[in-house]
C-alpha cells in the first residue's frame, strides 16, 4: 500500500503542474485554465496514474480558500468566536453584512468545483484502466466519489442550491448549468456517498492512515441526513461508526490535536499535511502572532465559560491568562494582550522542538465524536430524553471519568456537549441553524447579543440574522457573470 503522506510530499510538484489537465476547459463554475502536456489521451494507463490523480483530490484540501482557512471563516458568525485578523471582508461575514462580491464568499466556490471536476474526471477514467490491482481500483473509485460527494456537502452547507456537475456532463461538454433544488443536491451527495461507502476498505494500513474508509463516508451521510431532517437514516449510518471499533473514540480527547497522535480512529477525515510539504495555513491562522502566527481566530467569553469546572477539555482548547505554552524555544507564558478576547485555541497549535509552527499538525474536518453526538441528537428528537445518553456519556467518559454522567438528557445537554466538545471545527453555526430550522431553538436570541472579552467587556456588538435569508450565503456574483444569467441568484440577495 501507498502512504498518503508519502505520495503528497513526493507528488505535490508533480500534481501542480499536471493535475490541471484534468479540469474541463471552458467550464463557467472553474475559471482555470489548463496546464502541463498530459491529456486524458496519454494519462490514466495505470495503477500509479490513477493514484497520482486521486492524490491530486486530497492535494486540494491544502488551500486556503478552502479548507486551510476560508471554511472556518463562516463559524465567525456563530457566538462562540470573532475575527482576528485585518480581512474587512471577515467582518462582513460575522455581521451578516456580506453580498455576492465578499471575498470569503466567492473564493472557496472555485476549489469545490476543482475537487468535482476532478472526481469527474477520475471516475470516467479509472474504470478503464487494466493496469492496477483490484482492490486499489476500487479504493480509488471510492475516494473519488467520496470527495465529490464532501464538495457538494460544503456547497449545500454554505449557497443551498448549486449547479451538478457529473460524468455525463464531462462527456458531453456540458458545464454552464442552473442550479438545482437542495433536495436534488442532496440526493446526489447521498447517492455518491452511498457508493463510497461501498467501494472503501473498512480499515486501513498504518501506511495509509489519513485515506478515507467505509466509516468516513458513513459519517458524513450521517451528517447529510441530520441536514434533511431524516433522523432515522442518521441514526443508522451514524450507529456504523459508533459501534465499530475501527472508529473508535480516541484514548484521550487530547489526541485529536496531537502531531503524534491525530491520525487516530476518531479521525475520520482530516488534511494530511507533514511539516516541510504539504503546506496547510490552518495552523498558521490560529498560532498567536507572537509566537509566529496570524491571530484570526479568537474564542469569546460565552464558549470558555459553557465549560463545566472539571472538565478537561478546557484547558486542552484553550489558552488563556497565565497558561504556560512550550513554543520549542521556550515555555512562554500566555498574556491577555496577545489576544482582543484575552483568549486563542490551543487545540490547534503545535511548535517543532527547534522553534517554529509544526505544520504536521492535521486540520480536523470530521470526528468520530461528532457522530456520536448527531446519533444521540436524533434518538433524542425521535425518542425523547434519555434516548440519547449512551453516546453523549461515551463522548463525556472520554473527556474525564470526572465529568458526571448525564441521565434523561433532553436537547439542551446534548447542545451544551457538541459545543464543548467540537469548539473551533466549524460546527457551532451549522449547528445552531439546523437547530433553528427545525423549531428547537429560536436563533436569534443567540446572535441578537454582543460578544465578551475574557474581562466581559464587548468586543462585537449584538448582530441581526435574519431567516430564511441568513441559512445560506449568496451565489457569487462572478459566478453568475460567466453563466451569462443561467445562474439565478439565491432568494433575498
Amino acid at each position: 500500500m501507498v502512504n498518503l503522506k508519502d505520495k503528497i510530499m513526493q507528488r505535490i510538484i508533480y500534481i501542480g503542474t499536471c493535475a490541471l489537465f484534468l479540469l474541463a476547459a471552458s467550464c463557467n463554475v472553474l475559471d482555470v485554465k489548463p496546464k502541463g502536456s498530459y491529456t486524458t489521451g496519454n494519462y490514466w494507463r495505470n495503477q500509479s496514474d490513477a493514484l497520482d490523480g486521486i492524490t491530486g483530490i486530497y492535494n486540494i484540501l491544502l488551500e486556503e480558500d478552502y479548507t486551510g482557512f476560508n471554511e472556518f471563516v463562516f463559524d465567525n458568525c456563530s457566538d462562540d468566536q470573532i475575527r482576528g485578523g485585518d480581512h474587512d471582508y471577515d467582518q462582513a461575514i460575522e455581521d451578516f453584512k456580506y453580498d455576492p462580491s465578499t471575498y470569503s464568499v466567492r473564493v472557496g466556490w472555485r476549489w469545490k468545483y476543482e475537487t468535482i471536476n476532478r472526481t469527474n474526471n477520475a471516475l470516467i477514467y479509472i474504470p478503464k484502466i487494466t493496469d492496477i490491482d483490484p482492490a486499489i481500483k476500487s479504493r480509488c473509485l471510492g475516494e473519488a466519489h467520496f470527495f465529490r460527494a464532501f464538495a457538494y456537502w460544503r456547497l449545500l452547507v454554505v449557497y443551498g442550491e448549486v449547479p451538478i456537475i457529473t460524468e455525463d456532463d464531462v462527456l458531453n461538454g456540458n458545464y454552464n448549468k442552473p442550479k438545482v433544488s437542495s433536495d436534488t443536491l442532496r440526493a446526489q451527495i447521498e447517492s455518491d456517498l452511498l457508493q463510497a461507502a461501498d467501494l472503501l476498505p473498512e480499515t486501513l494500513a498504518s501506511a495509509d492512515k489519513g485515506r478515507v474508509s467505509k466509516g468516513t463516508a458513513w459519517g458524513l451521510l450521517t451528517k447529510l441526513y441530520m441536514d434533511w431532517n431524516k433522523l432515522d437514516k442518521a441514526i443508522e449510518y451514524g450507529t456504523k461508526v459508533t459501534t465499530n471499533a475501527n472508529y473508535a473514540l480516541a484514548t484521550n480527547y487530547a489526541d485529536n490535536f496531537s502531531v503524534a497522535t491525530g491520525n487516530n480512529s476518531e479521525m475520520l477525515l482530516a488534511v494530511q499535511t507533514v511539516d516541510g510539504w504539504g503546506y496547510s495555513d490552518f495552523i498558521t491562522y490560529h498560532a498567536p502572532r507572537a509566537w509566529g502566527g496570524w491571530s484570526f481566530f479568537y474564542p469569546v467569553k460565552g464558549l470558555v465559560d459553557e465549560f463545566e469546572a472539571n472538565d478537561p477539555r478546557k484547558a486542552i482548547c484553550f489558552m488563556g491568562p497565565g497558561d504556560k505554552i512550550d513554543i520549542g524555544t521556550e515555555v512562554a507564558t500566555y498574556t491577555a494582550d496577545l489576544s482582543s478576547t484575552g483568549r486563542h485555541y490551543r487545540k490547534f497549535c503545535a511548535w517543532k522542538p527547534s522553534g517554529g509552527l509544526n505544520y504536521s499538525l492535521k486540520t480536523p474536518l470530521m470526528r468520530s465524536a461528532d457522530i456520536y453526538l448527531l446519533v444521540a441528537e436524533a434518538k433524542i428528537r425521535t425518542a425523547g430524553a434519555g434516548a440519547g445518553d449512551a453516546e453523549i456519556n461515551a463522548v463525556r467518559k472520554r473527556a474525564s471519568a470526572a465529568l458526571p454522567p448525564v441521565a434523561g438528557a433532553g436537547m439542551p445537554q446534548l447542545m451544551h456537549e457538541r459545543r464543548v466538545e467540537l469548539c473551533g471545527e466549524n460546527e457551532r453555526h451549522q449547528d445552531l441553524m439546523r437547530w433553528d430550522k427545525a423549531k428547537l431553538i429560536d436563533i436569534t436570541t443567540y446572535y441578537n447579543k454582543p460578544k465578551l472579552a475574557y474581562d466581559g467587556s464587548v468586543i462585537e456588538a449584538a448582530r441581526t440574522f435574519v431567516r430564511p435569508k441568513h441559512y445560506y450565503f449568496p451565489i457569487p456574483q462572478q459566478e453568475i457573470d460567466r453563466s451569462k444569467g443561467v445562474l439565478i441568484q439565491n432568494e433575498n440577495y
